[in-house]
């Protein structure tokens, strides 16, 4: 099996290709490694760094091989395409009321060029979790994380496509498709985003083009936990993202520990995921590159209950001749028969199959699959994005100046705002002092509950504005939930439960 660059500390690290290439017609038949699941206790703590589901470690050493084969690739059907090319990225769609859709920008500044000192900073950041280092601003992209999780529905299309699927194993083979497209842009984009204050926001309301809107919010400082809720056209999506990240040296490894999770209201599917781990390579030498790599289990809960979907994206290798940025995986129903088959890259595009017939034995199964169609394929940036951090067009949009946000919005965030203009110098002073600003706030909220415990009364711990905490469905968990208030008191204007971070 293809090893990853990042499992080795004694790899040296070499530039990667450029792009990952399409799937090729060889590349549509293979074998895949499903763990067998004893139980469907597959949750984890979002708190528990030990070991990421994302990293397929569930306690199974078990696996079942099974062999996909695929027919007909020379008539590949295209008619379920759902891709539109670069042109017609992000094209509002007009309801038979002529509505005036706002024009928004296509681009940023481009990137100043600061030289700096990178040993005399990374010197001290090894071993160390990269949340608890102050970083200055010519390592980041004029976007905050909040931010970044929101480019999670660049690809919205495709929920919009699943919602409409009447077989539940068709609509996870489609919101499959769906979690691959998030990981599209790292293929280019090295810039770290903004670590958000604790109690900063960032709305965005793309409903009268794209069709849904949603609200983050950052949680927890420590860990740095940020909760999402956003809802769409027959769909609604939310996650509490957190993530452990050290720097190695050589490279830099970031491993998701919260849970997303998408929910069609229309039939009650619901479908439940983490994030596989992503690794940033020649961190010190030559160029930077990002590798995503790790087992994906999607599993169906509620009305969608027993289905699932094991998806394996192999890791960067310089020893094998295999597609790289590959990812293949299947989708099976509740009685762990294959129904779908999931294969492309995650850097260019997805494509799906369903299985047409089995033979082989019950431990090692074959399947056949009918055409493939193109479930997602990926929207190219312009071509001198280089110059403004590989930025998308949706990506340009985020931070865009709105009016009547909440006082807590990322796009009121003044060293970002100061950095995407340019003014990297004013960016880092900006950004020592809402830091040291976050910092004392903490201090005093230390010192308040000393003495509240010193005089034995309860001292309530920080709560978040517009996410409360709740058991999670089927574990003893606790996690961030929205309670369903922002977009009413926005439209009030009413921002006096908002704390003062700016």
């Amino acid at each position: 099996a293809a090893t990853s660059a990042s499992d080795d500390e004694d790899n040296e690290f070499y530039d990667a290709q450029e792009e990952g290439g399409s799937v090729t017609q060889e590349d549509s038949s293979f074998i895949l490694n499903i763990p067998v699941t004893t139980h469907h206790n597959h949750r984890r703590n979002s708190n528990d760094a030990t070991g990421s589901s994302s990293e397929g470690e569930d306690g199974n050493s078990e696996t079942q091989q099974v062999l996909v084969v695929a027919e007909n690739l020379d008539n590949m059907d295209m008619t379920d395409r759902i891709s539109v090319n670069s042109s017609q990225a992000l094209t509002p769609i007009l309801s038979n009321q002529s509505k005036v859709v706002r024009k928004r920008r296509t681009r940023v500044p481009d990137k100043p060029n600061y030289p700096l000192n990178l040993w005399s900073i990374i010197k001290n950041c090894i071993g160390k979790d990269l949340s608890k280092i102050p970083m200055p601003v010519n390592f980041n992209e004029p976007l905050s994380m909040l931010q970044r999780l929101t480019e999670d529905f660049e690809y919205s299309e495709i929920l919009d496509k699943a919602a409409q699927a009447k077989d539940t194993c068709e609509q996870l083979a489609y919101v499959t498709a769906f979690t691959v497209s998030s990981y599209s842009t790292t293929s280019n984009r090295t810039g770290k985003p903004f670590n958000p204050l604790l109690g900063e926001t960032y709305e965005c309301d793309r409903t009268d083009d794209l069709g849904w809107r949603c609200i983050n919010e950052q949680v927890s400082h420590h860990p740095p936990m940020a909760a999402q809720y956003c809802e769409g056209r027959g769909w609604r999506c939310w996650q509490e993202f957190t993530m452990t990240s050290k720097f190695r040296g050589k490279y830099i490894q970031i491993v998701p520990l919260g849970y997303a999770h998408v929910e069609f209201p229309a039939t009650g599917n619901r479908y439940t995921w983490r994030k596989v781990t992503t690794t940033v390579h020649n961190i010190i030498v030559g160029k930077l590159w990002v590798d995503n790599h790790g087992d994906m289990e999607i599993f169906g809960e509620r009305n969608a209950k027993g289905v699932k979907c094991h998806l394996k994206y192999l890791p960067y290798s310089y020893f094998t001749r295999d597609t790289q940025r590959r990812v293949k995986g299947v989708v099976m129903d509740s009685s762990n028969q294959v129904k779908w088959v999931v294969n492309g890259t995650w850097d260019s595009k997805i494509e799906i199959a369903p299985v047409t017939s089995t033979s082989g034995s019950t431990e090692n199964p074959v399947y056949k699959t009918g055409n493939y169609k193109t479930a997602w394929t990926r929207r190219m940036p312009p071509p001198d994005s280089d110059r403004y951090y590989n930025f998308t067009l949706l990506a340009c949009q985020l931070n865009e100046p709105e009016a009547n946000l909440a006082p807590t919005d990322s796009r009121l965030r003044p060293d970002q705002r100061l950095m995407e203009d340019g003014k990297w110098n004013e960016s880092n002073q900006e950004k020592l002092r809402l830091e040291e600003g976050q910092r004392a706030r903490r201090r005093q909220r230390e010192a308040e509950a000393e003495v509240a415990a010193s005089e034995g009364r309860p001292y309530p711990p920080y709560e978040p504005i517009w996410f409360g905490k709740e058991k999670e469905e089927g574990t003893d968990n606790l996690v961030h939930v929205y309670n369903g208030t922002y977009w009413d008191t926005k439209a009030k204007q009413d921002w006096s439960k908002c704390p003062t971070i700016f």
